[in-house]
């Protein structure tokens, strides 16, 4: 019997959403060989030639229990994969160490042409500019808030005066901790006042308000669409996950097909959509997260996301 092509999860150790979808793979008997980057040597090898073979590429990445042939890869899911660090070494060694690591096990997946990717990592990359997001949604028809990227404080302080009601959001999330403790920046209001010359040090990025009266989390796998209405009375509602209730969401047929236009135009095949709906039942633009987390959708709507992950990985075709 011919041996079955694998899937490859790339992701951290500790990863829900994709021990959900390797349990569906499972179901369907698709094999599955997960690792991450940050295991390099021991426990994760790579070995790949080019040039002296039939194949543009030819060899294997192993893990301790599983190994995986390069020219034979189904599809790769690549969903919170961690690089290492390499704090053991001497700060140039580590960076040298890293910075081959990435574009030596990288280079070498990137180099696959076969496999359906889940996203590509440097198409998901490409996508997480939010000022880029901003003008193709607005290209493709989406109704998107008055916002302003700067780091003059004047221009911000004119904005916001402007404004009936201005928020200020960060333009990429990073790890980020003061004494030890981790924090994050959440989407929250702004004040001329609070705008000093600290404005300067980098860009910020400030948004008109939206009266909203709903968030709506999208989903888009392949071809289907998962829409759940996040009710709140928060301005994020990422602040408080015990004080949101969820409702399934029909959109309506243009902004579906806005949605997966926009995942086209980025060559992606999944992306997280962040809507708001406003007080007339309009749709807002917000985000995209190219790579979003939803396995708490699923637990609490019942939708089968993962199961539609697992189809689309399964199936290994480019969409």
């Amino acid at each position: 019997m011919t041996e079955k092509r694998p899937v490859l999860v790339a992701t951290e150790a500790d990863d829900i959403t994709a021990d959900m979808v390797i349990r569906e793979l499972n179901r369907r008997d698709v094999p599955v060989v997960r690792f991450n980057p940050a295991d390099i040597g021991g426990d994760l090898t790579v070995s790949a030639r080019f040039g002296t073979c039939p194949a543009p590429v030819v060899g294997q990445v192993r893990t301790p229990s599983r190994t995986a042939d390069l020219a034979r890869i189904r599809s790769v899911y690549w969903r919170r994969p961690e690089w290492p660090s390499f704090p053991g070494l001497p700060p140039d060694d580590s960076r040298f160490a890293a910075a081959q690591v990435r574009y030596g096990l990288g280079g070498t997946l990137y180099a696959l042409d076969g496999p359906l990717w889940v996203n590509h990592p440097l198409r998901i990359a490409a996508a997480d500019y939010k000022p880029a997001q901003l003008a193709l949604a607005q290209r493709l028809g989406f109704t998107v808030p008055r916002t302003l990227v700067t780091n003059d404080p004047a221009q911000a302080r004119a904005f916001i005066r402007g404004e009936n009601g201005a928020i200020c959001k960060t333009l990429r999330w990073t790890p980020y901790a003061r004494d030890g403790v981790p924090v994050t920046g959440w989407a929250g209001p702004v004040t001329p006042d609070e705008i000093d010359d600290g404005v300067r040090v980098a860009p910020h990025l400030f948004q008109a308000r939206v009266d909203k009266v709903a968030d709506v989390r999208v989903l888009l796998v392949g071809r289907h669409t998962f829409a759940v209405r996040i009710t709140s009375e928060l301005l994020d509602w990422r602040m408080d996950y015990s004080a949101l209730a969820y409702t399934v969401e029909h959109l309506p047929g243009q902004v579906d097909k806005a949605l997966h236009a926009y995942l086209d135009r980025l060559e992606l095949v999944t992306g997280s959509f962040d809507l708001a709906v406003d007080r007339a039942g309009d749709y807002w633009w917000l985000e995209l997260n190219p790579n979003g987390q939803w396995a708490w959708l699923e637990t609490e709507t019942g939708l089968p996301m993962s199961a539609s992950f697992a189809d689309l990985l399964a199936q290994g075709d480019r969409r």
